[in-house]
């Protein structure tokens, strides 16, 4: 589902509350996981794992007033792409690290901005 629809993540909820977080790269390592297993037994075929066998049962989260810089330090320290953003038990929404690249992108460029604006207007000696 994930390759057909072009999601690089999956929150995965049960009974309405967050119990995972599912990306490629928990597939990938419980992949290699497998191709290692498989040198000392038979291994299943991808289409026998389960979503709980892969998914990060303690995924990092966020909430919706976290500080970009504070969301961004903790991404790059968890090695974390997607984090869930929650209101209490409620998942409100999903940041990825490109969302956080895009926002900082857009702050720099507004200072940017601001600070030619301000040289520009400098009064002349």
């Amino acid at each position: 589902m994930m390759t057909e629809h072009d999601i690089g993540s999956v929150i995965v909820m049960d009974q309405g509350k967050l119990v995972g977080m599912l990306t490629f790269r928990e597939v990938f390592v419980l992949l290699a996981k497998r191709q290692t297993e498989r040198r000392v037994g038979p291994t299943p075929p991808i289409a026998e794992i389960q979503v709980k066998e892969a998914m990060d049962a303690n995924p990092p989260t966020s909430d919706p007033d976290m500080d970009v810089d504070e969301l961004r330090r903790m991404m790059v320290d968890t090695h974390t792409r997607y984090i869930p953003v929650m209101e209490g038990e409620a998942v409100v929404g999903i940041v990825s690290f490109h969302d956080v690249a895009k926002a900082v992108l857009e702050e720099r460029n507004m200072e940017n901005k601001l600070l030619k604006a301000y040289i520009k207007d400098w009064p002349s000696p």
